[in-house]
């Protein structure tokens, strides 16, 4: 027979009940509960799972709602590719890099931005991308691609601007802008989609000297951390500096701008990935692969088409507490442990991640 035992019980006028103990429930362990007969209201504490659980007439809920907690993350969107040529129409800027968003420790996203803290849910499904970069294209009208964008659930830079070309030298907005291709006067931008913080910054303009296609040189793709050089002389211009973070434990740098040709010598890369630049009759560099670095631009001094360097893919690093743990679909990532945290690096895919 079932007996109830209390020193004392009250109500208020709210009509609320109080009991001057604390109120335990039943200790079950997971197997132990599932041997029960249950119907819909009952109430247990778990002690497999150290969690209160209710049962909903089909299946146990733990109470409580879904646990919250602060992640921290630096994420880089595809690099812009650099500008295509061909034959008398010179030298094409490199492409920006892909625009970065981040927020860990004091450090800042591209363009000097301080982003908000992210709050994420366990044992909810977050949609993740990483970027592509942008492929090169050839001829005089080939101005440099896009890069494609990186996500995590709402957070979304934009891909890095194209590097102007020959006849098309106006550079593309992006996250970080393209570098002017020939006779191109407009500094590239370093904007993003409407809505979006800064994420980068411009590209340099074209130096168009009159004096022969030899002479001529195009400006450096924006990076996340700096601007894109002009060019100079003959000296294409260097790409713009990328943006160091070290959110992994140890400092690494990212989202540099690829360099712009020139009638004598290429601009140099932006450190993180943005690709150096070319002279001569010959196509760009591409980015370096997970860096979201941009490709440089495409040379000609003589007949026939060069191609514009491709971008580099973008990268995903996400930084939380060791209790947590990762997993995935149609992503490729790996996690290691720095400290009380575990940091998830994801280098590829489409997909999903969730925690537990």
């Amino acid at each position: 027979m079932s007996e109830l035992k209390t020193n004392k019980i009250s109500t208020n006028d709210q009509n609320n009940v109080a009991i001057d103990n604390a109120l335990g429930l039943k200790s079950y362990t997971t197997a132990q509960r599932d041997a029960l007969t249950s119907v819909a209201g009952d109430m247990i504490y778990n002690s497999t799972t150290s969690k209160p659980q209710i049962y909903n007439g089909s299946s146990w809920d733990d109470l409580g709602g879904l646990a919250a907690f602060q992640i921290s993350y630096f994420i880089a969107s595809g690099g812009g590719a650099g500008g295509g040529t061909n034959g008398a129409y010179g030298y094409s800027g490199g492409g920006g890099a892909g625009g970065v968003i981040a927020n860990y420790s004091s450090e800042n996203s591209g363009g000097g931005v301080t982003e908000q803290p992210l709050y994420i849910q366990t044992g909810v499904s977050y949609a993740v991308s990483i970027g592509a970069g942008a492929t090169g294209r050839s001829g005089q009208f080939s101005g440099g691609a896009l890069g494609t964008s990186s996500y995590f659930h709402i957070i979304m830079p934009t891909g890095g601007g194209g590097g102007g070309s020959g006849y098309n030298p106006q550079p593309m907005l992006g996250g970080s802008g393209g570098g002017g291709g020939l006779e191109n006067t407009v500094t590239g931008g370093g904007t993003a989609y409407p809505g979006l913080a800064r994420q980068g910054f411009a590209g340099g303009r074209a130096a168009f000297n009159y004096t022969g296609n030899t002479t001529n040189s195009s400006g450096g793709g924006g990076g996340a951390g700096g601007v894109g050089a002009d060019g100079s002389g003959a000296t294409g211009g260097n790409g713009g500096a990328g943006l160091a973070t070290t959110i992994s434990g140890s400092s690494a740098t990212y989202a540099g701008g690829g360099a712009g040709a020139g009638g004598s010598a290429g601009g140099t890369g932006g450190t993180g990935g943005g690709a150096n630049g070319v002279t001569g009759n010959n196509d760009g560099n591409n980015g370096t692969a997970n860096t979201g670095g941009g490709g440089s631009g495409a040379a000609a001094n003589a007949a026939g088409a060069q191609t514009g360097g491709n971008g580099g893919s973008g990268i995903i690093i996400l930084r939380y507490p060791d209790t947590y743990t990762v997993s995935q679909t149609g992503l490729t990532l790996t996690t290691a442990t720095d400290g009380s945290d575990k940091v998830t690096t994801i280098t590829a895919g489409t997909g999903t991640i969730s925690f537990s």
